[in-house]
């Protein structure tokens, strides 16, 4: 955390100096406004990878990103608003709903998603999987070209962000084993017992003066 704040201090003076007049009042700070989501920091590439898999010429990652700038943390979204949505994600005339709930189909085809149905129809709900994870699935069959799942890789070891490990070499995904992990929690809380010497017993007989 200390260096952390050591890198802030350093960046912000090096951007006092190079742009003296500029205040915050000015900027886009998340730390004093409101408004902002949670958005990975490999967005940019997982959404070029995303368009990747899509069919040439039906890209669904700025779907994607729209959709996933209305989420909180429990990954969990009611499609309400679809002409709404159409339109933030760039699709505008007669066919934009049509077209928005095309893409919002195929990223449920590719696993990025899933869909249920509801009262707004077939398209009701959607859950948001870990995107990390259907990559490196379609990776595994060949589907994500070399380069851009190396460079996601280099990105994700960058940030810190080991979720690709997540699942193994046959597309599986490791789950943590609960029952040694509730061990190894046990044997943390068991105290340590100290090994106590106990004084040798003193002789209750005295010995004879000579």
């Amino acid at each position: 955390m200390a260096k952390t704040r050591s890198i802030l201090k350093r960046q912000l003076e090096a951007r006092a100096k190079i742009w003296p007049d500029v205040t915050n009042l000015m900027l886009w700070d998340r730390t004093e406004r409101d408004g902002f989501s949670t958005i990975p920091r490999a967005m940019p590439l997982i959404m070029n990878i995303m368009d990747g898999l899509s069919a040439k010429g039906f890209p669904v990652g700025q779907t994607y990103l729209e959709l996933w700038c209305r989420l909180y943390d429990e990954l969990f979204l009611t499609l309400n608003r679809p002409e709404e949505m159409a339109f933030f994600a760039g699709f505008t005339g007669q066919r934009a709903v049509r077209t928005w709930r095309d893409r919002v189909k195929r990223l449920a085809e590719l696993g990025f998603i899933d869909l249920k149905s509801g009262p707004l129809g077939e398209m009701s709900y959607a859950v948001f999987f870990n995107p990390y994870h259907i990559i490196k699935r379609a990776y595994l069959k060949g589907e994500v070209a070399e380069d851009k799942f190396r460079a996601l890789v280099i990105r994700t070891n960058e940030i810190s962000a080991f979720d690709l490990d997540d699942i193994d070499d046959n597309g599986v995904l490791i789950v943590p084993d609960e029952d040694n992990d509730d061990d190894d929690e046990e044997e943390e809380k068991k105290p340590v017992k100290k090994k106590i010497t106990r004084p040798a017993a003193k002789s209750t007989a005295r010995k004879a003066a000579v």
